[in-house]
């Protein structure tokens, strides 16, 4: 074994994707035990990690890192982390090969190089072949501080069933359209008495109240709306306690992995080829398949470029309602 003391992790952003990066650390941890392990990200996720007994400093690019590592991992491989680690003494790097020529060949010409769906978790573990790293088959990890659990405790009642909804998206191909969710939780509070809670940024807000206003009346009691209302790690604190999570492809599905949630995943204009399901957690998959125009990106677009935007729209509110039905009856 090669003489690790202190080891560099970069992952600049974002959500998911520092999410994807904790089982890493783990293996770090296990096969380098005495060894300091340091992170850089951005400051907006210094929340996601700042609890994580594994990581001994947290830096940020607006405060960076100095001096020597025995072994610096660069997850994120742009022109900024490579500069990070230019300004450093290194005796061992390595960089994550994020194949963007398999990612323009499936969305340009739907060409399939990656054969199967697997994790960037283990693709990552890819780049740390030539050290003693072992991967397992645990999930993400995320620790909540006892203030952000007393925040999220007064949302919850041991006598109902609370299903979590991250409705929201960076993008507009990989937002499922509010219209669409009102009519799935209708469906839903049609059959089944449970609350729904509404979960996202700020920047999220206003599609929340689209799904408020469409919602019938007889259905908006049991809809509680916190989009923009919480930090990331009281949302965080939510998802933990939630039943069951409906979400789109985003990092807030990735937060909702980490404590082994039930997810109930919509994909729009992605695939999962790229390496972003849920990480060994359980999930069912709702996707449009055989579309000739997906995937149209591999990060979303800000409208369909066909127009059509088949990829979400038809994805059946009913049947999607019912599967969730389908596990939520194991509770009573």
């Amino acid at each position: 074994m090669q003489t690790i003391n202190k080891i560099l992790v970069l992952r600049l952003s974002s959500i998911g994707d520092i999410i994807l990066t904790t089982p890493l650390l783990r293996y770090l941890d296990k096969a380098y035990p005495e060894a300091r392990i340091d992170y850089c990200t951005k400051p907006s996720f210094v929340s996601l990690l700042a609890t994580n007994l594994r990581i001994s400093t947290i830096y940020t690019t607006e405060q960076l890192p100095t001096g020597s590592y025995d072994l610096v991992v660069d997850l994120q491989n742009n022109y900024r982390s490579r500069a990070i680690v230019r300004s450093l003494r290194v005796a061992h790097m390595v960089q994550y090969h994020k194949e963007n020529w398999k990612k323009w060949l499936l969305v340009y010409f739907k060409i399939n190089c990656y054969g199967s769906c697997r994790s960037v978790v283990d693709r990552y573990l890819d780049a740390l072949r030539d050290f003693s790293i072992s991967g397992d088959l645990w999930g993400c990890e995320l620790y909540p501080t006892s203030e952000d659990k007393a925040f999220a405790s007064p949302f919850f009642d041991q006598a109902t069933i609370t299903l979590g909804l991250c409705f929201g998206a960076k993008h507009f191909t990989k937002r499922y359209p509010p219209q669409h969710f009102a009519s799935l939780i209708s469906f839903l509070l049609e059959q089944k008495s449970l609350q729904v809670l509404l979960l996202g940024g700020k920047e999220d807000a206003s599609h929340a109240l689209e799904i408020l206003k469409a919602l019938p009346d007889t259905c908006r009691s049991m809809v509680l709306n916190l989009a923009g209302n919480c930090t990331l790690m009281q949302t965080a604190s939510i998802l933990e306690r939630c039943d069951a999570v409906l979400c789109n492809d985003t990092g807030l599905m990735h937060i909702a992995s980490a404590f082994g949630k039930k997810l109930f995943v919509l994909f729009g204009s992605s695939s999962p080829l790229f390496g972003f399901l849920p990480y060994h957690t359980p999930y069912d998959l709702f996707e449009v398949e055989g579309l000739s125009c997906r995937p149209c990106s591999h990060i979303g677009r800000n409208h369909c470029p066909k127009g059509h935007f088949r990829c979400m729209n038809d994805l059946s509110q009913s049947m999607i309602a019912d599967h969730i039905l389908d596990y939520l009856n194991k509770f009573g």
